[in-house]
C-alpha cells in the first residue's frame, strides 16, 4: 500500500511540474554596464509596483541583461524593472516620486500622471515565454 502511495505521489508531482511554464525576460536599453537590473513579477493587480510574486536581479554586460523565471504556475502575470545604476537595492525617486533611475514596465506600459497601471502591463503566460523589454527614464 506504501508503494502505491509513494508512485501516485510522485506521477502527481510530475505532472504537477510539467504544468509549469518559464519567462525569460531580455532587458535592454541601458547606458551603462554599472549597476544592476531588477526584476520584479507580478501575479495580481492589487500587488502591482507593491509586492513581487517573485524578484530576480542581473548583471548588466553589453548593456543589456536577462533574468529566467522557472516553475511558474500558467496564468497573468506583469512585470516591473529598473536599473540600479549606484546598487542601493531600491529605485531612486526625486520629486513627486518621480523616479531617478531608468526603468520599464511589460508591453511598455507607460504611466499618465503616475505609474504604469496593471492591466497595461499584464500578459498571460500559458507557455513558455520570452520578452523584450527596451529600458527607459
Amino acid at each position: 500500500m506504501n508503494k502505491i502511495i509513494f508512485t501516485l505521489v510522485i506521477l502527481a508531482t510530475q505532472w504537477l511540474s510539467a504544468q509549469n511554464v518559464s519567462l525569460t525576460v531580455n532587458v535592454s536599453g541601458f547606458k551603462t554596464n554599472d549597476g544592476k537590473l531588477k526584476v520584479g513579477l507580478y501575479n495580481n493587480e492589487g500587488t502591482f509596483l507593491k509586492e513581487t510574486y517573485l524578484s530576480l536581479d542581473s548583471k548588466i554586460s553589453d548593456l543589456k541583461a536577462t533574468v529566467f523565471f522557472k516553475d511558474l504556475p500558467k496564468g497573468e502575470y506583469a512585470i516591473s524593472l529598473y536599473h540600479d545604476e549606484n546598487n542601493s537595492g531600491v529605485l531612486e525617486k526625486g520629486m513627486f516620486g518621480i523616479p531617478k533611475e531608468p526603468f520599464a514596465c511589460s508591453n511598455n506600459a507607460k504611466g499618465k500622471m503616475g505609474p504604469p497601471k496593471y492591466i497595461d502591463a499584464k500578459f498571460t503566460l500559458d507557455s513558455n515565454k520570452e520578452i523584450v523589454i527596451e529600458l527607459g527614464r
